[in-house]
């Protein structure tokens, strides 16, 4: 099967690039001018220059594909540069969605993200359900797949814990750390992309991924410590309430580690049930600790 892959020099890109060359797949990505170094695979990936947020570059582009998998998404904005929720989820979809239809592809397989809904809290989940909508409006054979939490090898949230849980003798915690998540690894994601190609029967259905476990923050900080030796993470709990106004104010910052929209996510807490996902895929979900230890030192 020939595919159109955007956003494969993303965390979860990198990782369905590798699975869709070990099944065999020909793939042809989209890459933005000057980003084709970012690809992991390059041998037999056919290139094409482009921008989903560019709806001329990607005339043509399409043609002569099997299916399109659609992953672009971001989860930080940054306004001066043009970098937003709406652009980039909602109207790159829109782009992306118009490029199959007119150019004859019927298989798309999308990525949105668990919480997603008309009414969220959040921006980020909002303009993912608006992307979701002109999906599901598209006349297309569409499979749209929710993801929580997603860890492994180069994911940021981790990877931005660890080295505090490694080096900070109390490590500072945002509100009650009870909030849950279902984190579920990168290549049991890919794994249903990449099956989901060739499974029709799951066209025209929504599927929520989640790993096999749900752990509050708290017991996700105590898993990352067991992961680096540590016998215990000592925690020291902020008021949400005193956090909020100062993320509020800082969230503009680049460096700063956590933003507006993605304090309101982390509280409101990130969960599903796995099994229709894993059962109609064949995916026995990787648990939490497990993934991480292969990453986390």
């Amino acid at each position: 099967m020939k595919v159109f892959l955007t956003g494969g020099t993303g965390f979860v890109g990198t990782e369905i690039l590798r699975q869709l060359s070990e099944a065999g797949h020909a793939i042809r990505a989209l890459v933005r001018p000057g980003s084709e170094g970012k690809l992991s695979i390059l041998n037999g990936v056919e290139i094409v220059r482009g921008d989903a947020t560019d709806a001329p570059s990607l005339e043509g582009a399409m043609g002569g594909c099997d299916a399109v998998i659609h992953l672009v998404g971001i989860i930080r904005e940054s306004p001066p540069r043009g970098i937003t929720f709406r652009r980039l989820h909602a109207e790159a979809t829109s782009n992306v969605v118009a490029a199959a239809q007119s150019q004859g592809v019927r298989r798309y397989l999308h990525m949105s993200a668990n919480g997603t809904r008309a009414d969220a809290a959040s921006e980020y989940h909002r303009t993912k359900w608006e992307a979701e909508e002109t999906v599901r409006a598209s006349g297309l054979d569409w499979t749209i797949f929710r993801p929580s939490l997603i860890f492994g090898p180069g994911d940021e949230f981790v990877n931005m814990l660890a080295p505090i849980v490694g080096t900070l003798p109390v490590v500072p915690v945002i509100g009650n750390g009870r909030y849950r998540m279902s984190p579920v690894a990168v290549e049991d994601v890919a794994a249903g992309f990449v099956r989901a190609l060739t499974r029709l029967e799951t066209a025209g259905m929504i599927f929520h991924c989640c790993g096999p476990e749900t752990l509050s923050y708290d017991e996700l900080l105590d898993r990352i410590g067991e992961a680096m030796g540590k016998s215990k993470v000592r925690k020291l709990h902020q008021p949400a309430a005193l956090v909020k106004p100062v993320v509020s104010l800082l969230d503009s910052i680049p460096r700063f580690p956590i933003t507006s929209a993605q304090l309101t996510m982390l509280l409101e807490g990130n969960v599903c049930d796995p099994a229709p996902w894993a059962g109609a895929f064949a995916i026995e979900p990787i648990p939490f600790s497990e993934g991480i230890r292969k990453y986390v030192k």
